[in-house]
């Protein structure tokens, strides 16, 4: 049975509240799920998230997921492909944008600011 994200119109955010620390991710990485039906055990669906890094965060392993991604970086600035000592990368600052399709090895990521990611991941549903 196919859920759907939930019709949203121009609802204000409360910025302050509703951040989580999402799955495999180091505290300091936060998010705040803005709209989701995304399933990822019947790869169905999409999820809608601002993703925020705290001042000096990093991960430290690449990423690797079965869905396609968009990020945009809303704002501060975000280092690509840093080691695990949180050194080296290619560093970014907003506004850029990344597309990823399922499968592509991404990260890690690295903060030296903060900074505010908009995030949309979905399903090709058509290849299910």
């Amino acid at each position: 049975m196919a859920m759907n994200k939930p019709h949203l119109e121009f609802i204000q955010l409360d910025m302050n509240t509703g951040w989580a620390v999402p799955p495999g991710y180091p505290q300091g990485i936060t998010q705040k799920i803005l709209a989701s039906d995304i399933d990822e055990a019947r790869k169905s669906g999409s999820r809608t998230r601002l993703l925020r890094f705290e001042p000096g965060v990093y991960t430290k392993k690449p990423f690797v997921h079965d869905h396609w991604e968009e990020v945009y970086l809303v704002s501060g600035d975000l280092t690509v492909g840093n080691d695990e000592n949180g050194d080296g990368g290619e560093a970014f600052v907003a506004p850029t944008y990344a597309c990823r399709p399922p499968g592509a090895v991404h990260g890690p990521f690295k903060s030296e600011q903060g900074c505010l990611l908009y995030e949309i991941h979905y399903y090709d549903e058509s290849s299910n």
